[in-house]
C-alpha cells in the first residue's frame, strides 16, 4: 500500500473517532495552594543515550536503547510528503525522479540528529532536498528548508545544538541552518558532491567530504569533479584550506587532536590513514575481499563504495570498518592498522554505516538489505547484538533523548 493509501486510510479511521470526542470545556480557575500543600516539582529524569537510526525507504528513524540494544520505536519524518511532492512544479518532479532513479528508489531520510535536550530531531530529507526538525513528543514539525539544489545529503550538528549543517550535494555547498527557526544562516563552497560533514572536537571548524558525481562510470573518473576535503571555520564559515584526492572521500574519522584522518574511499576496499598537518597520505590499508566482493565490477559498486563505515572507539586505539560489498564488519587496532577480527554477515547484506556508543564500547553497523543493525563489540570484534529496524537502514548518529518525549514514538512493527 502507498504511503498516500495509508495515510487516507488513517484518516478515515480517524475521522470519526475525532467527530465523537466531547469537546473540551474551560474549568474554572482556581486560587493557588497554600504553600504547604504545594507538592515540589519531579526532578528531570536524566537523559537516555540512544542510537538514531535513518530508515531511509520507510522515512522514519528508529531510537535504539544504548545500554540494551532495545528497539524503543520510530518517529515518522515524512508525515508531509504527499503536500512536499503535490506542491513541486513540473520540473523540480521531473528532477526527484532523476535523484530518485540514481539513489535506486525512495531515500527520505539521510541524517538525523538529536537536539541537546533531547525533545528536537533534525533530519536531512534526501531525495525531498530538504531538511526538516520534529517534535519527538508529538511528532510535530516544527519548520522545514528547502536546500539549494535537488538533494539533502549528510549533516551534522554543532555541539551547542545551536546549527545543523547540511550537505546541498546537487549545488555543491554545505549550507548552515539555524536550528530554532529552519534558517538558512550561512554556506560555504564544496568540492563535487559534498558528501559527509563532521565537526571538529572542539566545534571550531567543519569537515566536508566530496564524493564527485556517482552517476558515472569509473573510467570517467576524472570527470566526476573535484573530490576534496574542504575544512571551513565554524563561526565564519570562511574556507580554511582543502586536501584534493583522485578519489571520492568516504565515511572518515578525525582524531580529537586534528592530526589524523581515516577515511575510506570510492572504489578502495580499504582505507587511508592521512597525515592532515602534512596534507598527504601515509598508510593505504588494503581489507580482504570476500568472494561475492571480489566478484563484482566497480561499476557495480553501491554508490561507487567498497567499503563504507568507519568509526572509532572512546580509546582511540580501534576503528571499525564496514565492509560493504564484502558483507563484514572488521575492527582494526591502531596505530599498527592490524586487523583484531572480522564479523560476518549474510551476503548481501549491505553493511552501510559505522558508529560508535556513548560508552565507546561498541560499534553500531547498519546492515541496509536486512533491515537490521547489528552491534560489535570492539575489545572482543564480537557481535553482541542484532537489532531490527525500518525498511533501508542507512545513517547512525548516536543521542540522548528526554525520557518523557519517548512516549512520541510509535512501536516498531
Amino acid at each position: 500500500m502507498s504511503r498516500l493509501a495509508r495515510s487516507t486510510a488513517a484518516l478515515a479511521l480517524l475521522l470519526p473517532l475525532a467527530l465523537a470526542l466531547p469537546a473540551a470545556s474551560a474549568a474554572p480557575a482556581a486560587g493557588p495552594a497554600p504553600a504547604a500543600l504545594r507538592a515540589a516539582p519531579a526532578p528531570a529524569e536524566p537523559l537516555r543515550d540512544v542510537v538514531l537510526v535513518g530508515n531511509s525507504a520507510d522515512g522514519t528513524v528508529s531510537f535504539l536503547d544504548s545500554r540494551t540494544y532495545r528497539n524503543l520505536g520510530t518517529l515518522d519524518v515524512a508525515p508531509d510528503l504527499e503536500e512536499v511532492l503535490a506542491g513541486m512544479d513540473v520540473i523540480r518532479r521531473a528532477a526527484y525522479e532523476v535523484v530518485r532513479q540514481q539513489a535506486g528508489g525512495d531515500k527520505f531520510v539521510d541524517d538525523a540528529h538529536l537536539s541537546p535536550d533531547g525533545r528536537t530531531l533534525y533530519v536531512s530529507r534526501g531525495n525531498l532536498g530538504d531538511a526538516a526538525a520534529f517534535d519527538v513528543a508529538t511528532g510535530r514539525q516544527l519548520w522545514r528548508t528547502h536546500l539549494a539544489g535537488l538533494k539533502a545529503d549528510h549533516a551534522a550538528l554543532s555541539p551547542d545544538g545551536r546549527t545543523f549543517v547540511v550537505s546541498a550535494i546537487t549545488a555543491a555547498k554545505a549550507q548552515a541552518l539555524d536550528t530554532a527557526t529552519g534558517r538558512v544562516t550561512a554556506e560555504f563552497a564544496t568540492g563535487t558532491y559534498p558528501h559527509e560533514n563532521i565537526y571538529s572536537a572542539d566545534g571550531s571548524l567543519v569537515y566536508n567530504m566530496s564524493i564527485g558525481v556517482t552517476s558515472l562510470p569509473k573510467a570517467l573518473d576524472f570527470l566526476k569533479g573535484a573530490k576534496q576535503v574542504t575544512v571551513a571555520d565554524a563561526r565564519t564559515w570562511k574556507v580554511l584550506r582543502t586536501y584534493t584526492f583522485d578519489k571520492g572521500i568516504r565515511p572518515a574519522v578525525v582524531t580529537p587532536d586534528g592530526s589524523t584522518m581515516y577515511a575510506q574511499l570510492s572504489y578502495l576496499n580499504g582505507f587511508v590513514e592521512y597525515d592532515l598537518r602534512a596534507g598527504r597520505t601515509v598508510r593505504t590499508v588494503e581489507m580482504p575481499f570476500s568472494a561475492a566482493g571480489a566478484a563484482l565490477k566497480p561499476d557495480d559498486y553501491p554508490q561507487n563504495s567498497a567499503h563504507h563505515g568507519m568509526a572509532m572507539n572512546g580509546a582511540q586505539d580501534k576503528l571499525c570498518v564496514a565492509g560493504t560489498i564484502d558483507d563484514y564488519t572488521a575492527v582494526v587496532s591502531r596505530p599498527g592498522l592490524t586487523t583484531d577480527g572480522f564479523v560476518h554477515y549474510p551476503q548481501g547484506s549491505l553493511p552501510y554505516w559505522s558508529v560508535t556508543s556513548q560508552d565507546g564500547r561498541h560499534c553500531w553497523v547498519t546492515l541496509s538489505e536486512r533491515d537490521e543493525v547489528s552491534v560489535v563489540d570492539y575489545a572482543t570484534a564480537k557481535e553482541v547484538a542484532r537489532v531490527k529496524v525500518g525498511d533501508f537502514p542507512q545513517r547512525e548518529r548516536t543521542g540522548r533523548v528526554a525520557p518523557e518525549a519517548l512516549s512520541g514514538l510509535t512501536p516498531q512493527g
